[in-house]
């Protein structure tokens, strides 16, 4: 309950606040609370690109499951920068951004040893910054479009509420899998 009623305050507070500040809204504290005690730990996030699905799990359950939008060029492993391809394979969660270009920012660990030597073996730069994150802080298009196309550069994009749920449900270094 006490998640549920943080997750409410927060996003109420963050949407009073784009009316009555900077138009940007005020994230969580960096670091998550840990989870009510009615939800186990988060211990593997599991993306499914063709069902556009995050999951997240503990011991092999479903503990929460989001709809999410990918890149602008979904289909197929993220091979260089620019591809706007969302890439494959397994990565950690190692690092949380509060005041990125988009509401709230996890970075996903890509690219892997087997992203650099694919991208090397053909001379490309593998890119980076690959994130979950919530809306851009300044939104180019009207919310509907980000919640029915794929938009991102290569991140896994979720809606504001999410990604608050998200951010203090899901610990630090956890590992991320994501699949076609």
């Amino acid at each position: 309950m006490r998640l549920v009623t943080l997750a409410a305050a927060l996003v109420l507070g963050c949407t009073w606040s784009v009316g009555h500040s900077d138009g940007v809204p005020e994230p969580p504290a960096a670091s998550p609370e840990p989870p009510s005690d009615k939800l186990p730990s988060v211990d593997r996030v599991v993306v499914h690109k063709a069902e556009r699905r995050l999951i997240l799990m503990h011991g092999g359950n479903v503990v929460r499951s989001y709809h999410v939008q990918l890149g602008l060029n979904p289909q197929g492993q993220k091979q260089r920068s620019g591809d706007f391809r969302t890439p494959e394979g397994t990565y950690r969660l190692d690092r949380r951004n509060p005041r990125s270009d988009f509401f709230l920012s996890i970075k996903v660990s890509y690219p892997n040893e087997q992203d650099l030597r694919r991208a090397r073996a053909q001379h490309w730069d593998t890119g980076g910054s690959i994130m979950i994150h919530g809306l851009p802080n300044v939104l180019k298009h009207d919310e509907d479009y980000y919640a029915s196309h794929d938009w991102t550069d290569g991140c896994v994009a979720v809606s504001n509420a999410d990604m608050v749920e998200i951010w203090m449900l899901v610990p630090d270094d956890v590992p991320i899998d994501i699949t076609p």
